[in-house]
Parts: structure tokens; C-alpha cells; sequence
């Protein structure tokens, strides 16, 4: 990600055309990863959770983008403080921002990285929605989101990518995001599950996917949004760094869906369509952080093992009893640990830096960094996000009542259903007692 990256150019930089406007393209790719994954999440529910799942995903915009002018760009990347975040006045509301102003030592504005960081920023807290559905109150979340990113991405981003951050010091390698995005995230989504709790008839009940199409287009959009997500953070074209990542990243997400089917055949006897858009989501986690780092043959291998530790790890939550309901922590965290630790072993000291991992002669020290860097994240993150999910939960409540929960989410927190199976047309739920008695009807029909 930018700020870990140095210019290797001797001349001062100058605004580059092509530079910005392929940031400015791979900045509107992240954005679409964020509807992308509401569409992703939102099949994987029951039809009675389906808005609330769209929703979940879609404040973020709202919410993260409005923090994110005001104050998260300044905390996350400006002067740094103590190696822990950052603040710069300039960056307050982005007002002291020149129009033509150069991040520093790169040919693109500083109002082109601001808002590619900013949809790294809206994403983040979007993938926690996933451990926690069909039992969260619409506004808990939102406000759940609000301290969430003002107290633990923000930071975090700085640690990692900020100049001064006391991981980016250290010698962390995160290209563009495993620790700071999915570690981040996957730890944040157990935090707050061992706070609120299981759904009602976890272990107990069906919980299948209503719209296994709708899952996979997510997972679609996804895919394509990633190469943004990664490809960007070079931020630039210029030298084939990018161009590498890209690769990596197209290879390494075949690679775990392969691996993931393999082991669904092997476990459970059936190629899942399920599977194979699970797979290919941790095989895009895994390679965020290493694909910078390594050649298309190590993409091969990180995506490959990384498709199968998640496959393995996804369900670890019937036999550990927490209930992470779309498999944030099984696909996200364990993602984000393998493909973050394997930078230690895979990085060829001849891509984005000249760090060298194990199997290229570079011992066991970046290994190290990377441990440090993905414990610290993790330990951080599950702390501050049980912590901040209690306070929430002794305050306004965090869950739906049970009645709620049961009858569907959507109809209590935003008096809508995702689907209308009368024909009539519309979307409104009805509230009260004096609704049609098809309407019951209806809501029996689509629970079952």
C-alpha cells in the first residue's frame, strides 16, 4: 500500500495523467467491491435477512466516507504521533489540500490516494456485517461502525501503512491490506460474536443460502473489484509492479477455488456453488497481503493452501460454538493470517521490495515481521471490538428481540421484504394487526 512504498526516482515527481486517472479507476473498483460483497453476503442469508444484509453493507458508505473526510484521512495518514496514528490539520475535512498537490513521492494528488484509501476504509467494517446476521439492531450497527473505525481502522491503517506507523517501521509487508482489511475485520467479527451471542436455532435449525445465483454474482463483483484493490496499491503502472499483482491476484484466487472444491469433494462428496465462490474470496484475501511479494508460481502455492486451510477452518464454529453466520472469521481472519505469515516464506526479494522470505534464502526474519505484525493486528482488534460491541449492548442493546429474530429481521428494522411473491407489487412488510391475512401467509411461505 502507498505509504509502505518508496519512489525509487531520482527527479521530484510530477503529476502523471495516466497515474491518476488508473488510481482514480482502480478507486471506483474498491468502491464496487462494497455492493459487491451486500450481494455476496445478502444470498448467502435467509430471505427473511436479506435487506438487512444489503443494508448492513451499504451504511458503511454512508457513514465511513463522512468520518473519513472529517477526520479518519488525518488520523490514519497524516504526521505521525508516537508510531500509533496520525494528524495533520490539512487534512481536516480535506480543506488544506492543494488542488495539484502530490502525495509524497508519487505522480498522483493527494486527493486521488485519499479517496482509494477511503474505499479500503468503507469496505473494512462492511466485511464484519457477515459474523453477525439476522440478530443485530440496524442502529447498534451504525453506531458500531462509527467507533469501530474511529478507534480501530483509522489506527491500524496508520500502523501499517502510515509513515512513522509503527509496523511499516518495523518492516511489515501488507501490500494492500491482509493485516490492516481482513485481519482486521475477521478479528473484529469474533470480538463482537462472543459478546451478542448465536442466533436463535444455531446448530439447531436450517440456515441455507436463499439466492446461491445472487451469491455468486457477488462474488463476481468481488473478483472484479479486487484488481483495484490490489493492482492500485502501487499506486502507479509505471514499472510492472502493479502489472504483477494483477496476475497474482487472477492466479491465486483459481488456486484456492480449485483447492476449496477439492476438499468439499474429498469431505462431503459435492462441488458446491457455495464453495466455489467461498474459495475464491480466500484465495483474494490470502493474496492481498503476499502478492507483491511473490511470483506467480508462489501465488499458485499461497492460494492453493490458503483454499484449503479455510475450507478446514469454516467449520471450526460448529465444533467451538461461536456463531460466525456467513463465515467472516473462517474465510477473512484465517485468509488474512496465511496469506500475511507467507509473505515470510514466498517473498522473492524481487517484486515490491528486496525482503526475502525463507524458501529464497532471506532466513526466518521476515517471518518474523509478519507474525508480529498479524498477532498484534488480531489481538487489537478482538479486544477494542468486543469491548466496543459490550459498551453498545449495556447501552441501546445490540440484538433484535428473540421474537424479532425469528419473525424477520427485515420487517422490524426496516419494514420492507426483499422479495413479493403476490404478484402485487411493492415492498412494504405489513406492521399491524389489521394487515391482509395473506401477508402472514407470505412471510410463512418464504421463512420455510
Amino acid at each position: 500500500m502507498a505509504a509502505a512504498i518508496t519512489t525509487l526516482a531520482a527527479d521530484t515527481p510530477t503529476l502523471s495523467a495516466a497515474n491518476t486517472g488508473f488510481m482514480l479507476i482502480c478507486s471506483a473498483l474498491v468502491m464496487l467491491m462494497t455492493p459487491g460483497l451486500a450481494f455476496f453476503y445478502g444470498g448467502m442469508v435467509r430471505v427473511k435477512s436479506t435487506l438487512n444484509m444489503l443494508m448492513m453493507s451499504f451504511i458503511s458508505l454512508g457513514i465511513v466516507t463522512i468520518l473519513w473526510v472529517l477526520f479518519g484521512f488525518s488520523i490514519a495518514f497524516g504526521t505521525d504521533s508516537a508510531s500509533l496514528f496520525g494528524w495533520s490539520s490539512d487534512y481536516v475535512g480535506l480543506s488544506g489540500i492543494g488542488l495539484t498537490e502530490l502525495w509524497d513521492g508519487y505522480t498522483i494528488p493527494v486527493y486521488v490516494f485519499a479517496v482509494f484509501q477511503l474505499m479500503f476504509a468503507v469496505i473494512t467494517p462492511a466485511l464484519i456485517s457477515g459474523a453477525l446476521a439476522d440478530r443485530v439492531k440496524f442502529s447498534a450497527w451504525a453506531l458500531f461502525i462509527t467507533l469501530w473505525v474511529t478507534v480501530v481502522y483509522f489506527p491500524v491503517a496508520h500502523w501499517v501503512w502510515g509513515a512513522g506507523g509503527w509496523l511499516f517501521e518495523l518492516g511489515v509487508i501488507d501490500f494492500a491490506g491482509g493485516t490492516a482489511v481482513h485481519i482486521n475485520a475477521g478479528a473484529a467479527a469474533l470480538g463482537v460474536i462472543l459478546v451478542i451471542g448465536k442466533r436463535v436455532g444455531f446448530k439447531k435449525d436450517p440456515m441455507r443460502p436463499h439466492s446461491l445465483p445472487l451469491v455468486m454474482l457477488g462474488a463476481g463483483l468481488l473478483w472484479f473489484g479486487w484488481f483495484g484493490f490490489n493492482a492500485g496499491s502501487w499506486l502507479g503502472n509505471d514499472d510492472g509492479v502493479g502489472a504483477v499483482m494483477f496476475v497474482n491476484t487472477q492466479v491465486a484466487t483459481a488456486a484456492a477455488m480449485l483447492a476449496w472444491l477439492a476438499y468439499e469433494k474429498l469431505r462431503h462428496g459435492s462441488f458446491t456453488t457455495l464453495g466455489a465462490a467461498s474459495g475464491a474470496v480466500a484465495g483474494l484475501v490470502a493474496i492481498t497481503p503476499s502478492g507483491g511479494s511473490c511470483s506467480p508460481l508462489g501465488a499458485i502455492a499461497i492460494g492453493a493452501i490458503a483454499g484449503l486451510l479455510c475450507a478446514m477452518a469454516v467449520g471450526l464454529k460448529y465444533k467451538l460454538g461461536y456463531d460466525d453466520s456467513l463465515d467472516v472469521v473462517g474465510v477473512h481472519l484465517v485468509g488474512g493470517v496465511v496469506g500475511s505469515l507467507l509473505v515470510g516464506l514466498f517473498a522473492t526479494g524481487g517484486v515490491q521490495s528486496d525482503a526475502k522470505g525463507l524458501f529464497y534464502g532471506g532466513g526466518l526474519e521476515q517471518l518474523g515481521k509478519q507474525a508480529i505484525g498479524v498477532f498484534a493486528v488480531l489481538a487489537y482488534s478482538l479486544i477494542a471490538s468486543a469491548i466496543l460491541a459490550l459498551i453498545i449492548d449495556k447501552t441501546m442493546g445490540m440484538r433484535v428481540t428473540e421474537d424479532d429474530e425469528v419473525s424477520g429481521i427485515d420487517q422490524v428494522e426496516h419494514a420492507e421484504t426483499a422479495y413479493d411473491f403476490s404478484g402485487a407489487g411493492g415492498g412494504i412488510a405489513p406492521r399491524t394487526a389489521a394487515a391482509p391475512a395473506a401477508a402472514p401467509a407470505q412471510n410463512t411461505k418464504v421463512d420455510a
